[in-house]
């Protein structure tokens, strides 16, 4: 089985859409599929991982001089090139590559049913990854793992009527280490002696900083708290140097155990995103921030289910709220309980193997 991803990673796409498409990827290179990603060559991005996986990888190049309108969606922009001009280049990608590919995978909110479109001929089958609903597409399989009220609709008149649709957070795309790690989870009491703070790979808007000046103000020395930041933080330096003053914080950059690490924590302070399935995995009470305009409906909707608390968007959230939160969590150990035993019977980290399966079984029904 032939398998070639297209997504990218930017300082405004940010890092979990290759982060995910990664996750399957191994999958399937275990199950003896090859495997090529296309991602274009965007600021910010975190294409070295791709490589560092063992992975052939094209860069499409990136044009910073670009003069034409970016406008056919509301993420057009995140492209960096026109999606005609993509879907050419794309395809330039695909004829250095050998003999047809059965699955394009695509994760993008850029791109859309006419760059599907456009593709479809040099492809057997096209997986779309998606969180928002809001596009068309021309595709023989979608993923969505994100947890919405009545989201088995959302993609009514979006997708062909043949197309498989793989809904929910039981599909949600990680990695192996977390189902070792949630074999031997600790029994957590409600108390909060360990917080993590991690807000994606990027974090444009540098609520990480923000935490650190909430903690400070918090005053609790006898809480450790770890700091994760991502190779795509353009302010990790000073992230680095913060925590550096702060005697009961733990600086991290871009781990590979991030199971082990919510594991270990009493309550995550973060973004919405791909990271939550990760928290409710372990079963992590989590303390949540909107950073971009997709994760509002999602995180209304978690905090509505009890399964996270919900601050707001991060325009709207100072340290002082973020202070005051926390120190309710801290009085309100049943809450914390709670939410990670919500989290645990949402998540069962099998959602990579499902869909893994899927792709698989299509492709031999060929």
């Amino acid at each position: 089985m032939r398998v070639v991803f297209r997504t990218d990673s930017s300082l405004k796409v940010g890092s979990g859409h290759v982060m995910r498409c990664l996750t399957l990827a191994e999958r399937l290179r275990e199950q003896g599929a090859q495997v090529l990603f296309i991602c274009r060559d965007l600021p910010g991005n975190v294409n070295t991982l791709i490589e560092q996986g063992g992975f052939e990888l094209c860069c499409l190049p990136f044009n910073k001089d670009l003069s034409t309108p970016l406008d056919w969606n509301r993420h057009a922009q995140w492209l960096g090139s026109s999606w005609q001009q993509d879907a050419i280049e794309t395809s330039k990608c695909l004829s250095g590559w050998g003999e047809p590919a059965d699955w394009l995978i695509v994760d993008h909110y850029a791109l859309d049913i006419n760059w599907e479109t456009e593709l479809k001929s040099e492809f057997k089958k096209i997986m779309v990854i998606d969180d928002l609903a809001d596009r068309r597409h021309d595709c023989d399989l979608l993923l969505d793992q994100n947890f919405f009220t009545c989201f088995e609709m959302r993609y009514n008149d979006l997708v062909p009527d043949h197309c498989l649709k793989l809904l929910g957070p039981q599909y949600s795309l990680l990695r192996p280490d977390f189902s070792r790690v949630r074999e031997n989870l600790r029994q957590r009491t409600g108390a909060i002696k360990k917080i993590l703070v991690f807000f994606g790979g990027s974090d444009p808007t540098d609520e990480t900083t923000k935490a650190l000046e909430a903690f400070q103000l918090l005053n609790r020395p006898d809480i450790h708290v770890d700091v994760i930041v991502g190779i795509g933080n353009q302010k990790r330096a000073a992230v680095k140097a913060l925590c550096d003053g702060l005697p009961q914080v733990s600086y991290h950059c871009q781990i590979n155990n991030m199971a082990e690490m919510l594991a270990e924590t009493d309550l995550c302070l973060g973004a919405g995103g791909s990271t939550s399935w990760e928290r409710f995995a372990m079963g992590t009470p989590s303390l949540l921030i909107a950073v971009a305009d997709n994760q509002e409906e999602h995180l209304r909707d978690l905090d509505r289910a009890g399964l996270v608390l919900s601050l707001g968007r991060s325009d709207q959230v100072g340290r002082d709220k973020i202070v005051s939160q926390v120190k309710k969590l801290l009085s309100d150990s049943e809450l914390l309980l709670r939410m990670e035993k919500s989290g645990l019977a949402l998540v069962d980290c099998l959602g990579t193997q499902k869909v893994a399966e899927a792709v698989s079984s299509m492709c031999a029904e060929q």
